[in-house]
């Protein structure tokens, strides 16, 4: 069985606004039903601040979170996660034990910068 997923049009990647932007504020979810984070996170002009509920509580604590740069899905609809309302996916990749690693640009790029 395979991995991969259907294959999509170049029009359909266009629909998915992937931006870069900067966390804000970060703090312990401890309501959450899995470990995870509450992220404020800035996208910059045009967009501004929108939060995220993230697992993410292996690899990094809420403290050493701000100033991250970070990639995230920002045009999905609002969802409610317990209490909070997340509005993007902050964007990671599973280590070999399935923990999340946070998708990071290598350089200082501007908040709100798409992904292309």
């Amino acid at each position: 069985m395979s991995d991969q997923t259907p294959e999509i049009t170049f029009d359909d990647f266009l629909k998915v606004d992937i931006r870069k932007g900067t966390v804000i504020d970060a703090q312990p979810y401890p309501e959450a039903r899995k470990p995870a984070l509450k992220l404020w996170v800035d996208y910059g002009p045009g967009i501004g601040v929108k939060k995220s509920s993230a697992q993410i509580t292996e690899h990094y604590d809420p403290e050493d979170l701000i100033g991250k740069q970070v990639l995230a899905v920002v045009n999905f609809p609002p969802r409610q996660i317990g209490k909070f309302m997340s509005e993007a996916l902050v964007l990671g990749l599973p280590d070999a034990a399935g923990n999340v690693v946070l998708l990071t640009p290598d350089k200082d790029v501007p908040d709100g910068g798409r992904l292309y």
